[in-house]
């Protein structure tokens, strides 16, 4: 019982391995991934893993993410040299030996983040050569290897490292880092830093520090550590900053110094004595870029004391996710002139914005790109915001105001209307869903962006300027609006049954129709749009008819009049059920199937043409001449078996010894020789030495019953004689009579045994010298001993014994 619950437990526990995607195998018991795609990329997180699985050894892409595993040994990821990303985040990694990714020759991806890896060797990377990524963040350990953990690590662009227990960067940490196209150092709790150590990395794409304690407590390491990653080409992101008071903001005056362009940042706190002391800190610095992402505002708006400064440079405001904490005593930034009056590009999303008034709108004189998306603008505010259509915003092109909770078409269309130079509006994500049937628009509007609202139609509304309108995610179910300047157009997610008319569309170049209600498309419809370049019309619920499933697959494979640009996988049958959620590409269907009039027609030629082909055969095989006989030979048997029957004794029907069967060119042996030898012996004893018993012979010129038919004559012959003779010659071979003859006596040669036949060559006749027709007759040459006529004189008397004896009757 208890061997019995071992077994169950053991398999139980295989089971479930084998659910999470591993399966133990190899004497050390070392756990194997199966999950591995056509790609080579294996995905073996979340797989409950205590060591390195094994997997195939042509992988490329190997995820150990989440799992178990504490250790790396040396042999542990042997052999996976074309190895190129190794993700081993999110484990409990502390030890890794020294060689263990001496083998990773093509490594270019290495993930060790979120592990409990006290220190770092660099040993580690000895090998990796080629190694563009390493992410050594939140681990344990308090500083970088005393050796340079990065020195050979040439081709490295993406560099992270650091953690709340980072504590100490030294010079030399990073020797061998020379350049970067990004940097991420966590040290919120940073005690220690020598100045140039990440001084010597440029360039310097992009670095994001986060830097918390030392902008608190230690703002002259903050400096020191700002002042050596300050490049004007470079981005600055600071991340999880609080800046309160002017001493948290003195590290920037080394920025300043370097002649920054570019700051960003996130998870920021920040009051309105800390916003100002940051402008004046940065007055005069060529500063092109502010972005603040997730940020909280602890003031009122009142950064007017600032107001002195030099920021003519500004180019973009970004601010995302933002929150003014008391929101009721926030001021309009009407004495903000001296910073609203220069930027081109201002972003504010998803800030909780209601209105931005008139006013502040004619300060943005210079604004060419407004995004105001996902806030909380009505109908009614957007109206003040673009100041109820009066001329304002000037140099605006680009207008993003999706995600608000607008709804009516006719009023952005009046306010937008002018906006002298608008070539881009985006109002999706909106309540739209009734579209008058005429609007205003600016002659310039050439990108319209309405998708994700709620309309059912489209009208006239839509200005003809329009060379991209993206339509997606409506109630759409068609479009019959001509836009003669159109060049893309996006109506996924509606429900279209047919693509609309290339008519309406001459300048067409790219079409999306993906997740509607298509069940067909066919090669006249893309043909009525002059210049379509490429098409989206996967995830419908398709018909799978004989003629789509062939334009289909040759538009997939061949790229016949229009590029189908999404995957092969997008194009499913809905039906018939047979093939709902197979692959279009995949689908073969049957002949009978897509056919019917040209399949019955080939089949009925094809039998026909095999049927004349067979009686044509048949012939040339004599088959219909065997029929004939067969049948006639049937009758005969039928005959001579209710003839039977009246005459009890069978014995009284055989009349004759023998029938001679012979060619009427041989008639002259047959009558000379051979019937005076057998039926006259007395009268010619010079024919034999000894007096023989005469013989009746059945011969077809005095024996045949006149009247009769030739056939029924010679079955009767045959029939009514214990032997037959063949007297075989070329004569005999080219006589049709004889060989009516030879079918009807092997017929009864069947019946009556094989010794009632008996072949005479009257003269040397080979079986290769009969006809291939004469099959029986090649059989009985084959099979029976034949008599061959003599020319010699003096062998003739043997002949005619043998011949006798074969023609012995049984009383004799």
């Amino acid at each position: 019982m208890g061997r019995l619950t071992s077994c169950s437990l053991t398999l139980l526990l295989l089971l479930a391995s084998l659910i999470q995607g591993r399966m133990v195998n190899g004497e050390d018991g070392r756990p194997s991934c199966s999950r591995c795609d056509l790609n080579l990329s294996c995905n073996c997180s979340h797989g409950g893993f205590t060591q390195v699985p094994m997997v195939t050894d042509q992988a490329l892409i190997l995820d150990l993410s989440f799992n178990n595993i504490t250790l790396v040994t040396q042999d542990d990821l042997m052999g996976y040299s074309r190895l190129r990303v190794l993700n081993l985040h999110g484990n409990r990694i502390a030890v890794i030996h020294t060689s263990a990714f001496d083998a990773l020759w093509s490594l270019e991806e290495l993930d060790l983040s979120d592990n409990q890896l006290k220190t770092l060797s660099y040993k580690w990377f000895k090998k990796l050569g080629v190694l563009q990524q390493l992410n050594l963040l939140n681990n344990p350990y308090s500083h970088l290897s005393s050796n340079s953990s990065f020195h050979g690590l040439v081709r490295l662009r993406r560099l992270m490292f650091g953690g709340p227990a980072l504590k100490e960067l030294r010079r030399g940490d990073l020797l061998g880092v020379t350049e970067l196209d990004e940097l991420t150092v966590h040290a919120n709790n940073l005690a220690r830093y020598d100045s140039g150590t990440l001084g010597d990395i440029w360039p310097l794409g992009h670095i994001t520090l986060s830097l918390q304690g030392p902008f608190l407590t230690n703002v002259t390491l903050a400096a020191a550590v700002l002042a050596d990653i300050s490049y004007p080409e470079t981005l600055i992101t600071l991340e999880d900053i609080h800046l309160i008071g002017n001493q948290s903001v003195q590290p920037f005056r080394e920025s300043a110094k370097k002649r920054i362009r570019q700051i960003s940042f996130r998870n920021l706190s920040v009051s309105d004595e800390s916003i100002v002391d940051f402008l004046v800190v940065t007055d005069g610095v060529p500063l092109s870029l502010i972005s603040i992402k997730d940020a909280q505002l602890t003031g009122e708006g009142r950064w007017e004391k600032a107001n002195r400064t030099d920021h003519k440079s500004i180019d973009e405001f970004f601010l995302q996710n933002t929150v003014i904490l008391d929101a009721f005593k926030f001021t309009a930034f009407l004495q903000l002139g001296f910073l609203l009056n220069y930027p081109r590009k201002l972003s504010i999303i998803n800030c909780g914005v209601f209105v931005m008034p008139c006013k502040t709108s004619r300060m943005l004189v210079n604004l060419q790109y407004l995004d105001l998306s996902s806030n909380l603008l009505t109908d009614l505010t957007i109206a003040e915001s673009l100041c109820h259509g009066q001329e304002t915003l000037k140099q605006l092109r680009v207008l993003n105001i999706s995600g608000n909770p607008l709804k009516s078409f006719s009023t952005i269309s009046r306010m937008v209307a002018k906006l002298p130079k608008l070539t881009h509006l985006d109002i999706s994500r909106t309540g739209y869903n009734l579209m008058p049937s005429t609007c205003s628009w600016p002659v310039t509007l050439k990108y319209l962006n309405i998708s994700r609202a709620k309309l059912t139609t489209i009208t006239d509304c839509l200005p003809q300027s329009l060379e991209v309108l993206d339509l997606s995610y409506n109630d759409l179910k068609d479009i019959s609006l001509s836009l003669p300047l159109l060049r893309e157009l996006y109506l996924s997610g509606n429900k279209f049954q047919v693509l609309p008319n290339g008519q309406q569309f001459p300048n067409l170049q790219t079409l999306t129709m993906q997740f509607n209600t298509l069940n067909v498309f066919g090669l006249q419809d893309l043909q009525s749009y002059k210049r379509l370049e490429s098409l989206q019309a996967g995830y419908n619920k398709f018909i799978c008819t004989c003629d789509f499933v062939h334009f289909l697959q040759f538009e997939l494979k061949e790229g016949g009049v229009v590029k189908l640009t999404d995957s092969k996988d997008s194009y499913a049958c809905d039906s018939p059920f047979q093939l709902k959620g197979g692959a279009v590409s995949e689908v073969r269907l049957s002949i009978v199937v897509c056919h019917q009039v040209l399949f019955v027609s080939v089949c009925c030629g094809v039998a026909l043409f095999f049927g004349l082909l067979l009686c044509i055969l048949l012939w040339r095989l004599h088959a219909f001449w065997y029929i004939k006989m067969t049948w006639a030979w049937l009758k005969a048997k039928r005959s001579s078996h209710k003839q039977r029957k009246d005459t009890m004794d069978s014995e009284a029907l055989l009349s004759f010894d023998a029938f001679v069967s012979y060619s009427e060119k041989d008639a002259s042996w047959v009558e000379n020789f051979l019937v005076p030898e057998l039926e006259e012996p007395s009268e010619g004893s010079s024919r034999s030495t000894c007096s023989y018993q005469p013989l009746s012979l059945c011969l077809h010129k005095r024996d045949f019953l006149p009247g009769h038919a030739i056939v029924d004559n010679i079955i009767s012959a045959i029939e009514h004689s214990r032997h037959t003779i063949f007297v075989l010659s070329e004569n005999f071979v080219q006589s049709d009579w004889c060989r009516y003859e030879l079918d009807f006596s092997h017929f009864w040669l069947f019946d009556a045994g094989g010794d009632a036949a008996i072949l005479i060559l009257l003269e040397p006749l080979s079986k290769d010298d009969v006809p291939k027709r004469f099959c029986k007759l090649r059989k009985l040459m084959s099979s029976t001993t034949y008599l061959e006529w003599p020319q010699e004189e003096d062998r003739r008397p043997e002949f005619w014994r043998s011949l006798r004896k074969a023609l012995k009757r049984d009383d004799d």
